[in-house]
């Protein structure tokens, strides 16, 4: 029995990107605790394909009209008619003026949205045809409305989602293909309902895996563009962008952020004398000390060579220059002579320094870097 665990483990984790790291895969079940740039990525990824799905559902929509009146009387296909234009006015409304801010929330608004939008239709148009007895061509067509949940599950692979969030929302599905069948009741077909009610399960595991894969694929691809190659820790790039959304949200919210300019000291004489492999062995080293004493919501960037920057969302300057206190004592690896590898700090806070641009705050801390450096090494500046 271990045997075969072991073997579907290696079965499945050969089903995912090559290049996801093990404590990566775990973030595919739940949504909490992605990186900043995934969820942000993410959440414009997810809300590009709501547009794109509201799109086409706001092309076809009307377009089925046309069967309805051919097949149904007028009273049902001028009620269907009418549900049909307002669900297509609610697509476009969708598509042209829903705004997102790069946020997970407004992504899962947006997908609430264009899901609720064909499902209230669904059991709309449910309700109206319970109302009729149809035969022949008209029961066929009739029968077509039952396919819409299917359509909407499918719909689901497009999006890159956790498992968690995946399956959130193929229980809404699946509870609106309850409700219709509510509405039915009276007639009701068992056997059809519970198989296609099974149907509608079995998409919603295949879509959700087709969205784990999908989220996979983003996280390893994001991973390869936003980190450093050596280092691990996040590139030049990625660190500018972080800064700008972690200097918008402490407008936002009123709160404190400070950073840290870090330069290892005299490292050009560790490539000049050991070589450039023991260079990137010791900045590899520093930047998992410095990993090490940081929190998860802190961010370390590689900003060029030996230079890094800790941006510490909600650090006042108090327990930022506490924290590279930290830092400094808990050191920062060896240099290739046995040495201890140290760093000048320069220090800077949005509400202590009076800082009214990011660039002014990044500026401010470079400074003080530099300070720190001619002022001897192995210190923190900041003032």
């Amino acid at each position: 029995m271990p045997v075969l665990v072991d073997l579907l483990r290696q079965r499945l984790s050969s089903l995912l990107p090559a290049e996801l790291e093990p404590h990566e895969r775990l973030k595919l079940l739940t949504p909490f605790r992605h990186p900043l740039l995934v969820s942000r990525q993410r959440a414009h990824l997810i809300v590009d394909r709501v547009r794109l799905f509201a799109l086409l559902f706001a092309l076809l929509t009307p377009l089925w009209a046309i069967v309805d009146v051919l097949a149904f009387p007028y009273p049902l296909w001028g009620q269907l008619l009418a549900l049909r234009l307002l669900v297509c006015g609610a697509f476009f409304c969708l598509l042209l003026f829903y705004h997102e801010r790069g946020r997970m929330t407004d992504a899962y608004l947006a997908m609430f949205i264009l899901f609720a939008i064909p499902t209230l239709f669904y059991i709309g148009s449910h309700t109206l045809l319970a109302h009729y007895q149809l035969v022949d061509i008209p029961a066929a067509v009739a029968a077509g409305y039952a396919f819409l949940p299917f359509v909407l599950m499918a719909g689901l692979a497009l999006f890159p989602l956790t498992l968690l969030e995946n399956l959130l929302v193929a229980a809404v599905l699946l509870m609106a293909q309850g409700i219709a069948g509510y509405l039915n009741w009276s007639t009701l077909n068992w056997p059809s309902f519970v198989g296609a009610f099974w149907l509608l399960i079995l998409i919603a595991g295949v879509t959700g895996l087709a969205c784990m894969s999908q989220l996979a694929f983003m996280m390893a691809l994001l991973r390869q563009a936003i980190r450093d190659d050596l280092t691990g820790v996040f590139s030049r790039g990625s660190g500018e962008e972080i800064l700008q959304m972690q200097w918008h949200t402490s407008q936002r919210n009123n709160s404190a952020l400070s950073l840290a300019f870090i330069d290892l000291d005299r490292f050009k004489e560790i490539n000049d004398h050991f070589g450039h492999a023991m260079g990137d062995q010791a900045l590899r080293s520093a930047s998992q000390h410095i990993q090490n004493c940081m929190r998860s919501s802190d961010s370390l960037v590689r900003w060029g060579g030996e230079e890094f920057l800790l941006i510490m969302p909600d650090t006042d300057m108090t327990r930022a220059r506490q924290a590279m206190e930290r830092l400094r004592s808990s050191g920062l690896g060896q240099r290739p002579d046995g040495m201890p590898l140290t760093a000048s700090i320069g220090l800077a806070e949005r509400y202590f320094d009076h800082i009214d641009l990011p660039q002014q705050l990044l500026e401010l801390a470079d400074q003080r870097m530099y300070h720190a450096k001619m002022s001897g090494r192995d210190r923190i500046h900041a003032l």
